[in-house]
């Protein structure tokens, strides 16, 4: 059983301020947290494969590929809807 002095310094740690009512009541709480703990020690999972992720995830992303360069890449609709434009390039105001 986890004693009244480490829940108090659990308690300070994490800047809680608590009745001592509060603090029998979590004295007990961990404490049954901790023997659960143990049981869980207990178990052979030898043959367990370990995992990151409680479920399996799968890449969804698409393969990075260069596509192939043509002359009216550039969306000319867009550069028009512009107020001005410089080589094909729309102008803004300077950012710094």
């Amino acid at each position: 059983m986890i004693s009244k002095k480490e829940v108090e310094h659990i308690a300070k740690l994490a800047r809680l301020g608590l009745t001592e009512k509060e603090i029998s009541k979590y004295q007990k709480e961990l404490s049954v947290i901790l023997d659960y703990i143990e049981k869980l020690k207990e178990v052979d999972i030898s043959g367990v494969e370990p995992t990151s992720h409680s479920i399996l995830l799968e890449d969804v992303m698409r393969e990075d590929r260069e596509r192939p360069k043509t002359k009216d890449q550039k969306p000319k609709r867009l550069i028009e809807m512009g107020p001005e434009t410089k080589n094909n390039y729309l102008k803004v105001k300077s950012v710094f």
